[in-house]
């Protein structure tokens, strides 16, 4: 890490540090009063999305619905396949609360970060002790990304918007097995919710879901 001179905040991104056994005790022996920052998002799209990723870069390999299941018939879902077992948040978390706590913690909302930015980066300035500096303004929804851009009010410089690997079409994926994971996920969810003491409501999605496939 670099040096941080007083009045400065440094940041660090790493996604893997969240689902790595040994990252919570090694960031803590480094710093312990170290703020961290998580975004989660629903773990059924969180899955499809990871597929989506591998898919581009590995186009022979099986289907979406074939690597979820060790056994489908009985409907035997395959946690130990990574896209699946990164989504069980409060099991990665558990071995974080071993050595942080909850208060040097801030969890952000995937989807609302996607509807509302702003709303959500305004969460992120609090927690890290910030004066609310980016907010609306520095956003536009791209509709081709599917994604909010950051704009740079302060000069003439193109938006930063998310890179080529992000914002694929996902997959057609059977409904059967999205309904699977749904119910799969749905006890590490609520207890995810316990632990963090928030509802990301991922649960209504299903409902949805179901609601738009029978109408």
């Amino acid at each position: 890490m670099p040096s941080t001179l007083e009045g400065q905040i440094t940041m660090e991104k790493t996604p893997s540090y969240f689902v790595t056994n040994h990252a919570p005790k090694r960031i803590h022996t480094m710093a312990r009063d170290i703020k961290l920052i998580i975004v989660v998002r629903n773990p059924v799209t969180r899955a499809i999305s990871d597929y989506t990723q591998t898919l581009s870069k590995k186009p022979e390999i099986n289907t979406f619905e074939v690597l979820a299941f060790k056994n489908r018939t009985l409907g035997l879902i395959d946690a130990s396949w990574s896209a699946l077992r990164i989504g069980i948040y409060a099991l990665h978390l558990e071995s974080w609360m071993q050595y942080f706590p909850l208060s040097q913690m801030h969890f952000v909302s995937g989807e609302r970060l996607i509807v509302d930015p702003a709303g959500e980066m305004g969460k992120v300035q609090d927690f890290l002790g910030l004066k609310r500096i980016v907010t609306d303004k520095h956003f536009y929804f791209n509709k081709t990304k599917g994604f909010p851009c950051l704009k740079k009010p302060e000069d003439s410089s193109t938006p930063r918007c998310l890179g080529k690997s992000k914002g694929r079409t996902h997959p057609k994926i059977d409904p059967d097995v999205i309904h699977r994971l749904h119910k799969f996920y749905k006890p590490f969810n609520m207890m995810f919710y316990q632990m963090t003491g928030q509802n990301f409501e991922w649960e209504l999605e299903e409902d949805s879901g179901s609601r738009s496939s029978q109408d």
